[in-house]
């Protein structure tokens, strides 16, 4: 299985923002840690970060004929971004939500997400846990079926 994995905006500053909040693991070591489960699933893993909205559809689009499944961390864009809904629905690509923090514990803005009803699984509050267990998922759950 082919799994892309895409963070949106700010996470290029992991380590870095609020480490209280979202740890000190950064980006770098994140996506190491990722690649290194996927391995050891089996699997091919593409990893992306982008802090624009159009560049993420964009990426969707160029590899969704390579990707299997579809692991997001939508970030701000997860409570507004119609864009990025629409491009996973219109693509059907298997797709799994993961967050770092627990966004329904946070501001009540943060509980809202757009891209939940296109998502198969959430995995959200257990840092870059959460991507893992996303990455799990993904191969145990989710076979190429395309709408």
């Amino acid at each position: 299985m082919n799994i892309l994995v895409i963070h949106g905006p700010n996470l290029h500053l992991l380590g870095k923002r609020e480490p209280a909040l979202y740890g000190r693991t950064t980006l770098k070591q994140l996506d190491a840690m990722l690649k290194a489960r996927a391995k050891a699933l089996g699997a091919g893993l593409r990893c992306f970060q982008s802090n624009c909205e159009g560049r993420i559809i964009d990426l969707l689009t160029a590899n969704a004929g390579w990707a299997q499944a579809l692991v997001i961390n939508p970030a701000a864009y997860t409570h507004y971004s119609y864009a990025i809904r629409d491009a996973i629905k219109a693509l059907g690509l298997p797709a799994v939500e993961v967050h770092l923090t627990d966004i329904s514990k946070r501001e009540p803005f943060r509980k809202i997400s757009v891209i939940r009803p296109v998502c198969a699984a959430r995995f959200k509050g257990e840092g870059p846990g959460s991507y893992l267990k996303a990455l799990d998922y993904c191969v145990k759950n989710l076979k190429l079926v395309r709408k």
